[in-house]
């Protein structure tokens, strides 16, 4: 490319980075998506794993109180019921965009919880992975017996069923979900539940309007 070609780029830059910023601001009246698309996203998460628990409460109470191979915590029966209450509660308080911010406070600590006590000690991976900044020993590991056992279903049995519907992982369990949930209430901690298809949007807008009527 000769020096012309380089010096007209040059010149033009200023305009089309002003013309991109431009675009940019434009597109905010489209920010609604972005918490609505959390919301919207959050909602089974919390509603599944709120109902599974409720669904078999006996079987997580005994997880959660455990002390040999549970989570070895205090009060399981209450902690069971309040964890799965605010899970339900929150995968409808999401869907709607009521109260949003307030709901986002217990389950961001619902998160917390379950990252620090059942999924910090197997690192930051969901899936198993032997390679990437995130593997660990156990990782590679679990990478290595999934090669085996995949080889041995190659040999004894009718692979190509058994992967139809997807390819065999280990689950590792780590804390990679619970983060990411975390981070996405975060979001609407900060956000709110955005404009126009949110509850909170509605109600705000109607305070307003009593306000401003009240002060005429």
């Amino acid at each position: 490319m000769d020096n012309k070609k380089i010096s007209a780029i040059i010149e033009k830059t200023p305009g089309i980075t002003k013309c991109l910023m431009t675009g940019c601001d434009k597109a905010k009246a489209l920010e609604f998506l972005a918490p609505l698309a959390i919301r919207l996203y959050l909602v089974p998460v919390f509603w599944m794993a709120g109902t599974n628990k409720f669904s078999s409460f006996s079987d997580t109470v005994e997880w959660f109180g455990n002390e040999e191979w549970g989570l070895d915590l205090p009060l399981p029966f209450l902690l069971v019921f309040l964890v799965a209450f605010f899970e339900i509660l929150g995968a409808i308080f999401l869907f709607f965009g009521f109260g949003v911010r307030l709901i986002s406070i217990p389950l961001m600590i619902i998160m917390a919880i379950a990252g620090i006590t059942v999924h910090l000690k197997n690192g930051w991976l969901a899936i198993a992975e032997g390679t990437g900044i995130f593997s660990s020993v156990r990782t590679e590991s679990a990478v290595q017996r999934l090669e085996v056992a995949k080889s041995l279903l190659k040999e004894h049995g009718d692979y190509p069923w058994l992967t139809e519907a997807g390819n065999f992982v280990i689950l590792n369990n780590g804390v990679e979900f619970s983060v990411t949930y975390f981070i996405m209430l975060l979001v609407l901690f900060f956000m709110g539940a955005g404009r126009y298809v949110s509850a909170d949007y509605w109600l705000k807008r109607n305070d307003k309007f009593e306000d401003y009527v009240n002060q005429k």
